[in-house]
Formats: C-alpha cells, structure tokens, sequence
C-alpha cells in the first residue's frame, strides 16, 4: 500500500528472552470487516532536548538523555538520533480480537535514527516493536552498519507496561508523563496494538512534528523480535483485519509469524534456535516468507557485544551467565535479517517475491541432523557455518536465559589444520561460500566483504 514508488538505495540481531519461538499453534483470526476505522494519528512532542549520553541525569528534561541511545556515531555516517513524545487516546484489544476499550489517552516515546539529509534516505522506515522481556526496551533489531550504508529510517516504539514504566523510573523528568495503561487500567498491553499503529501513522502521515523531519516517507515497515514478534503476530492475526493498514509489509524476527494470509507481505528469519521441530512450518508463497539460518542463536555474540557498553551506562552493569557450554553463537543471523529487510522492502513495493530457503534438517527422531563437527545441516549456511572455524550452534543450557544464546567453541589446531591445509585455501573457501549466499539473495555483498577481510586478517592456516 505504498504511497509513492519504491525508492532503495540498497541492493545484530540479537534478544535476550522469547516467549514466542516457531511452532506455537496459529491465533484464532477475526473476521475482516466491511468498513475499517483509520488509524488515528497521535500528536507528537520533540525533539526532546538532552544531554550527551552517559552524563549524570539532571532533574530538568535537557539535563537527560535518551534511554540506550546508541554508541554509534550517526553523525559520521550522516545520520541522526532523536527522541519524541507521541500522545493520542488508542482502543484495547483483547488476544482474541475482541475490542475490550475505546478512546483511552496514552503517551509514549519513539526513538528515531535517520539519514540527516533527505538525498540519503532510501523512502523507507522500520518500525520496531520494542522488545521489554528484559524488563526495559531494546531496539534489538538495529543494524547501524546495514540501515546506514542502506539509508533506510529506523523508528523504535515503547508500546509496552513493563518497557514504559521502567523508563519512568529511570528519568522521572524525561518520561515521569509517559503512560500506555490508561492510568493502571489495562495491565495486559491491551493498548499496545493502537499504540504501535498510531506510532507508525505518526511516521508515514505526520500531522505538526514530523518526526523524520523533512524525510518523505514511501513506505513504512513493521518488524519485530522475539517477544515483539509475538506481539506482532496477534495484531495482524486479529487486530489488522479489523482495522484500517498502516504498514505494508512486516518481519518477524526469531519469533512466530501470523498464520492468518493477509495482502501485506511476511517475512519470517529464525535462528537454529527457534525452530525445535520441524512440525508447524508454514509453507511459502506469494505473500510469505520463512528462513531459517544453521547455527545461529536467538541471542547471538552481536548483540552482547553492542549492547554491554549501553547495559553499563543505563543500568549500572552486565550480566554474567553460567551456561552449559561457552554462549553466543558467532554466526551472524544479523547478516541474513539485511537481506531480509532489503527484499521485503522491494516485495512490498511491488518487486519480485523474494527466494525461498532451504529448511533445518530433523532425523527422524526429532533431533537436528548435524555433521561430524556437530553443526547443523540444512537451513540457510552462511560461510561461518560451511566453513567452520568453530563450533556454532543454536543450543545450551542452564539458567536464567542461556537456553537461548547458543554456543561457541573455537576448533583447536588440529582439527583446523585437517579441515585446511593454508590459508589461501581457508580464504578461498570462505569467498567461495559467500559468492553463493549472495547469488542467492540470502546474503549481501557488503556483508560478504566484511566477511572476506575478516578471514584474511585471520590466523586460519598459517
């Protein structure tokens, strides 16, 4: 439903907990309706003034800053960080798709990172459902070096209690007026699925604030991870089709995917992590998508590594985990999800239906079919995966969220020397397995590239 012609300028993910992972029995859908209600678009507020990140918060609004505002530097890759307030009166829905409220006020915030100068700008905006199993918002699917070079907008909406509150205890001065409950009235985030579509009507039909500023916006994204692809998942199982559509296309990121057939085009990208049985799968077509990547965890290294500094900053530390086997699978899911923002972003424009991927491979017991090194056959096999230098899955063990990170064990010596006899043949090899991922559309050339510098800076076979 893109307003203007697709224009594209392009040819780490991780999350820390799942409550929606492949396999779960399809939501019940609602009847479409006849006549849809518009989505409302919400006033908006901003940008918020503020601070450089990491001062000490002040009791006044500039002394703050913006809640895991990203360590990137934007500004040498010409892009922007801003912060906005968007208040309007949304409705409830209940997970079945029955309307339980109508016109209740709420106020959240959006987080939007965007090319400074409109000729940068690719026409399109991701908008992300914020994921809050941690107890507080992670934009869990920013990838600075893809949306950057990509020039795509990436927006992120606080649409949940828990995310919401956490922010108002952590700046009362900043975020003390945010409130998605209707003042402790609906505690089941039954707001948040008016919340995130007006989010997204505040982006592509801006009425005052603009909050991509001087941006024409062609087409507006919804994409999802874990938890938030669940979320996802019932409002476009129940909700959509009972209301008027605001995106034009969604991904679902390492967490379920609707199983109503709707117009808009899905694009479904699991980890190996998530798909613990090959019963359930829904089958490709016209509108939908489903990948599934070897080895690739559902909270990856990437996304520990990105995030460490800001867990530092905003919370006061990290984590220690004491998993089963050596967490956070290197394999760069993160890769596989560009090129799925890319090819859904043509295919909801009107390009061509993007390529299918081969599934994970089960035995017939229900286990996954693995090689003698103990990775995965099957599945979408990046070069970390088809020329392994370590051992990469998407399992573990142990407590708190570790069932979740996958594993990493470095091959020792011997086992490299016997896979590669130098490292010309190493390199090559790694060349080799990326051409093919991008002749197969699951792969970037960017991310190839990197890929290559990578392995020729390695140690592997000298």
């Amino acid at each position: 439903m893109a307003k203007h012609p697709w224009r594209s300028t392009a040819v780490a993910i991780a999350v820390v907990a799942s409550t929606a992972l492949a396999g779960q029995p399809p939501a019940a859908a609602a009847p479409e309706t006849a006549t849809a209600p518009p989505v409302a678009v919400p006033s908006v507020r901003g940008p918020l003034p503020g601070t450089v990140p990491g001062d000490p918060k002040s009791p006044d609004l500039a002394g703050t800053y913006p809640f895991f505002a990203t360590p990137d530097n934007l500004a040498a890759r010409g892009y922007v960080e801003e912060e906005f307030l968007i208040s309007g009166r949304a409705g409830g829905w209940d997970t079945a798709g029955a309307r339980v409220a109508e016109d209740i006020p709420y106020t959240t915030r959006i987080v939007v990172r965007r090319p400074a100068k409109p000729h940068r700008f690719t026409g399109t905006a991701l908008v992300e459902w914020q994921n809050v199993t941690a107890g507080y918002d992670l934009d869990a699917l920013w990838s600075p070096d893809h949306m950057m070079r990509s020039g795509y907008a990436w927006v992120g909406v606080s649409a949940q209690r828990v995310g919401v509150n956490q922010l108002r205890g952590w700046s009362p001065a900043r975020y003390g007026s945010l409130d998605v409950t209707g003042g402790g009235r609906f505690v089941t985030d039954q707001l948040s699925y008016d919340v995130f579509a007006q989010a997204a009507s505040a982006v592509r039909d801006p009425a005052g604030i603009a909050p991509l500023g001087e941006l024409t916006v062609d087409q507006v994204l919804a994409i999802g991870a874990s938890q938030s692809a669940g979320r996802m998942r019932t409002y476009y199982d129940v909700v959509l089709p009972q209301v008027t559509p605001v995106f034009d296309g969604y991904a679902f990121i390492v967490g379920a995917a609707p199983s109503r057939v709707g117009p808009e085009p899905v694009f479904q990208v699991l980890s190996e992590t998530d798909v613990r049985t090959p019963i359930g799968r829904r089958a490709d077509s016209d509108v939908f998508r489903r990948w599934e990547v070897a080895g690739a965890a559902h909270s990856g290294w990437a996304g520990q590594v990105y995030r460490a500094p800001l867990a530092e900053r905003d919370l006061g530390g990290t984590t220690e985990y004491q998993c089963g086997t050596p967490p956070f699978s290197r394999v760069p899911l993160g890769h596989v999800v560009s090129a799925a923002y890319d090819h859904l972003a043509s295919w909801a424009a009107g390009g061509p239906v993007p390529p299918s991927a081969p599934y994970l491979g089960f035995a017939p017991d229900g286990s996954k079919v693995r090689d003698e090194l103990g990775l995965a056959q099957g599945g979408i096999q990046l070069s970390q995966v088809s020329v392994p230098i370590a051992r990469n899955t998407g399992d573990n063990s142990g407590a708190s969220f570790c069932v979740l990170f996958g594993t990493h064990v470095p091959f020792d010596d011997a086992t490299l020397d016997d896979l590669y006899r130098n490292h010309g043949q190493y390199v090559s090899s790694v060349g080799a397995a990326d051409r093919a991922n991008v002749r197969a559309g699951y792969l970037l050339a960017a991310d190839a590239a990197a890929n290559h510098r990578a392995a020729v800076h390695s140690t592997i076979g000298r």
